[in-house]
């Protein structure tokens, strides 16, 4: 019988074909230095996070039903449980096309014409078992599966990127951690400011909510403390910044599990992170907890300043 992991999530997983060239994406074109397949996808991504940090994970999303599935091996590498997936023959990754320039920013086209979400009628037994679901924008088709995991008490841990209105809004509201792309967080808020998105986005219900930028750094909000905090990014050498959101939410996990408050949970997810875009692709570069505690442990590494104006541009 397997384990039943202590983190679920049931999402996008994808196959991705990454080209990488020698100018910046703003270039307009640029000479094809390095070209490669890797597997991705928001939630799969995040759990093989979890998996490398010596955390248990499993994905419970829509997999393939033959045995010698890629993604099916892909993911049983990487350390994640999958026996708990339901199985369709018809279920397959979205597929992506990504095109990353010589800064690590890159671009991607997808094609998520397929089956996301999990079984309506996912077994409770499963849910009760573990301690954090991750969801992400697709979790709209499987409203009824995340609301069940909330009665039951796990802590839904929402990677929101875009909206299908009502449906978003429902699933927004089901997170009591929500971890969201300040480009999203402005465009679902209508404000500028991020302490005015965080504001906007509390509610009594969350935990916390937490707006990664990028190269800007976190801004966030928890339960447990007062104020509204920007955690600055850590400077590491920029590969490539395909999955480092991803990574993100699973560090986050991991951290939420071993019983982190909010400010600790932030930092070790965004430590996770900025390590995780030194190496090429959304796996190559997941770090080990041992990697995380030394980054965070390093002279420079960046302190919380929190947020005393209740306006802070971080421009357009």
């Amino acid at each position: 019988m397997p384990t039943f992991p202590s983190i679920l999530g049931f999402g996008a997983i994808a196959i991705d074909d990454i080209v990488y060239v020698d100018q910046p994406l703003s270039a307009g074109k640029g000479k094809v230095l390095h070209s490669a397949r890797s597997f991705g996808g928001n939630v799969a991504t995040a759990l093989a996070a979890v998996a490398r940090l010596g955390g248990s994970a499993g994905f419970v999303g829509w997999l393939g039903s033959a045995a010698d599935d890629a993604v099916l091996r892909d993911l049983v590498a990487s350390g994640v449980e999958t026996e708990f997936a339901p199985r369709h023959p018809d279920a397959r990754p979205v597929r992506s096309h990504i095109t990353v320039g010589s800064d690590g920013e890159r671009f991607i086209a997808y094609d998520d014409d397929a089956m996301l979400g999990t079984a309506s009628d996912f077994p409770e037994e499963v849910l009760s078992r573990a301690t954090v679901l991750i969801v992400d924008s697709y979790a709209i088709r499987s409203l009824d599966v995340v609301a069940r995991a909330r009665d039951l008490g796990l802590a839904i841990l929402g990677d929101i990127e875009w909206s299908c209105g009502p449906a978003t809004e429902r699933l927004i509201a089901l997170c009591d951690h929500l971890i969201l792309p300040l480009g999203f967080a402005r465009t679902a808020t209508g404000r500028r400011s991020p302490a005015e998105m965080l504001d906007a986005l509390w509610s009594p219900s969350r935990s916390a909510v937490v707006l990664t930028d990028g190269g800007r750094g976190v801004y966030y909000r928890g339960r447990e403390e007062t104020g509204l905090w920007h955690l600055p990014p850590h400077r590491v050498m920029v590969v490539d910044s395909t999955g480092a959101g991803d990574c993100f939410h699973g560090a986050y996990a991991h951290a939420l599990m071993r019983g982190a408050d909010t400010a600790g949970r932030v930092a070790f997810a965004a430590a996770a992170a900025a390590l995780s875009i030194t190496g090429r692709g959304g796996r190559e570069a997941l770090p080990t907890d041992d990697q995380v505690t030394e980054l965070l442990a390093s002279t420079n590494a960046p302190s919380a300043v929190e947020l005393k104006n209740a306006y802070v541009d971080t421009g357009t």
